[in-house]
């Protein structure tokens, strides 16, 4: 365990969004990923929110990187630095990628 500061529990909200249809995901979501994952002290909440839009925007998930772009703000990144880190990633992740990454980013932080 390192010495970071307190930091908030984070919380997911898989049985909220897909419990209805998928209870057992939601139950992972929740409980495994969040709960445990999310919430274990080698890294900050910070960090695992920059690695998390880091790897969405890699993977093109558009869906999953509107979440987690707010998510990101809740933990304390900001946009500017989420902007930085897309513009970081074009040359690593890819252009289109990128390029749809800010795009879902503008739409995010207008709302």
């Amino acid at each position: 365990m390192t010495d970071q500061p307190q930091q908030r529990k984070q919380v997911g909200g898989g049985r909220r969004a897909i419990g209805d249809i998928a209870p057992k995901l939601a139950e992972l979501t929740d409980d495994v990923l969040f709960d445990d994952v999310w919430n274990r002290g080698e890294l900050a909440a910070r960090d695992r929110s920059l690695i998390t839009v880091a790897a969405l925007v890699a993977g093109g998930d558009t869906d999953q990187l509107r979440f987690h772009l707010g998510h990101a703000r809740d933990n304390g990144v900001s946009e500017a630095e989420l902007i930085e880190a897309i513009t970081h990633l074009a040359f690593y992740a890819g252009w289109p990628k990128a390029m749809t990454a800010i795009a879902v980013a503008k739409q995010a932080f207008a709302s």
